[in-house]
């Protein structure tokens, strides 16, 4: 076997690994939401701390690999959704209830991705989630904004608007989405509705971008 060959064996058996210790990471997750350790992760991994330290650093860089997995998941549904053969309405409020089920049906870890502060030993590592979950919703934002920019015809400045669009409609629905999970005060249909509601104006108004996949 040459150099390359097992350069390239060594760098496949170091992604499995890892892919391994974050699906073990992911079942503590599951199971402790932000109050997760680096100690019940490592031994759900059957390992030492210091060797999942070794493939992460620490705790943040932990949650930094696993908020990439579940927002490239997340992502991936989305774009299912944009583009599924549907009216513009019914596409809309399918990937708004896309959004809202992935959180739903796995609460911890969405607040082990979005809370981790309540952890109440997160400080003093110096975990902090506003590093760490900003940039997770301005990587939606920003998808959105290119979905928005592809697809309608928002006229001569519509690039920035479609980023203030992409970034405005993330933030809606992080924010609507945390007070639901929390106080469930109706149904996801209606919230679904609800939001729709609020973001159709324009939206429903502006035509598909010439060229473009349509919107």
């Amino acid at each position: 076997m040459d150099t390359t060959q097992q350069a390239g064996r060594e760098e496949n058996g170091a992604e499995r690994r890892r892919r391994e210790l974050l699906e073990a990471a992911d079942r503590v997750v599951l199971r402790d939401g932000p109050k997760a350790s680096m100690n019940a992760i490592a031994a759900e991994a059957g390992i030492t701390k210091p060797i999942l330290y070794r493939h992460f650093g620490d705790k943040a860089g932990l949650y930094q690999a696993l908020a990439v997995r579940h927002t490239d998941a997340l992502l991936d549904s989305l774009r299912a959704a944009l583009d599924a053969p549907a009216e513009r309405r019914s596409r809309v409020e399918a990937t708004l209830d896309t959004y809202l089920a992935a959180i739903e049906a796995r609460p911890q870890v969405y607040r082990f991705l979005m809370h981790p502060a309540e952890d109440p030993h997160a400080a003093e590592r110096g975990f902090d989630v506003g590093l760490h979950s900003a940039p997770l919703l301005r990587r939606l934002g920003e998808e959105l904004a290119k979905v928005v920019a592809e697809r309608v015809d928002l006229g001569p400045d519509g690039e920035e608007l479609a980023r203030i669009w992409g970034h405005g409609i993330v933030g809606m629905m992080h924010a609507a989405g945390d007070w639901w999970l929390g106080e469930r005060p109706c149904g996801r249909a209606s919230l679904v509705r609800g939001l729709t509601d609020l973001l159709w104006g324009r939206l429903a108004t502006a035509g598909n971008l010439e060229d473009g996949p349509g919107f």
